[in-house]
């Protein structure tokens, strides 16, 4: 990854409160994965921002190298990685990611 997708991806995970770095857009999602993870975020009432990784491969790699994590979609709370797809279903279906979201300031 170059330095330069470092620091793109580095401003959008430290600049922005919840992220979510996905294939294509909150309203038309491209993969079952993305959608998954909208809906759990939208159920949460979170106000997300979200990034199309098909708009630009540079950051489409670089973030599986930034999270040192194989797959997309990929949720940031304050600059944190918290995981994929299945990581965000099995923490809302334990009450653990409305708790992180909490904990973080950043519950509706």
């Amino acid at each position: 990854m170059s330095d330069d997708v470092k620091t793109r991806i580095d401003g959008l995970v430290k600049d922005k409160n919840v992220v979510l770095f996905m294939k294509g857009s909150p309203l038309f999602p491209q993969c079952g994965f993305s959608s998954r993870a909208v809906a759990i975020l939208q159920h949460l009432n979170v106000e997300f921002d979200s990034v199309d990784v098909l708009q630009d491969q540079e950051v489409r790699q670089g973030i599986k190298a930034y999270s040192d994590w194989p797959t997309i979609p990929q949720l940031y709370v304050k600059g944190e990685f918290v995981g994929g797809s299945d990581i965000m279903m099995e923490m809302y279906e334990s009450g653990e990611l409305a708790e992180l979201m909490k904990e973080k300031g950043v519950a509706a």
